[in-house]
């Protein structure tokens, strides 16, 4: 059980260093975030949202976590922010997704990463951070960034 998840959090590990850029701001390996890094206001702001727009983000990011996990590399990409889109391309992305599959694979693991918690940490108009989890606390996602561009909510952690 160690086992298989110490390879499930290396495989995350490098999918996650593979979608970071160091053109854009993010957060060190630490989880300090670095200068310039966007960052969440101490309190959620939910006042202008209704729950159409957070129905709509919850089923954005579950949609994309399980074509993550299925390796479906095109519609993880077609749900790329605009500006993820210029740091991953279409070929990163199937590289990203088949290394989770292989992963599973390699460890025996065919159980669905579905999303079991939800949780919308912030939404202002038109951008969102989330903590979810698919069952394996080291695979939680925390303050994730999204964003709506065209009606659509997309992934902006790149």
């Amino acid at each position: 059980m160690h086992t298989r998840a110490t390879v499930l959090l290396i495989a995350a590990l490098v999918t996650l260093t593979a979608c970071t850029s160091d053109d854009e701001p993010g957060d060190h390996a630490d989880g300090t975030p670095s200068a310039g890094a966007r960052q969440p206001s101490a309190t959620p702001s939910r006042t202008a949202t209704s729950e159409a727009d957070t129905a709509g983000l919850e089923a954005a990011v579950r949609a994309y976590t399980a074509a993550y996990f299925a390796n479906e590399p095109d519609t993880t990409f077609g749900m790329l922010s605009t500006r993820c889109r210029k740091h991953i391309t279409r070929a990163g992305m199937a590289v990203l997704t088949e290394r989770a599959e292989q992963t599973e694979r390699a460890i025996g693991d065919s159980e669905p990463k579905d999303v079991k918690r939800f949780e919308v940490d912030e939404i202002s108009d038109d951008s969102a951070r989330v903590s979810y989890g698919v069952g394996l606390p080291k695979f939680d996602q925390k303050q994730e960034p999204w964003i709506r561009e065209a009606g659509a909510w997309r992934y902006d952690d790149c």
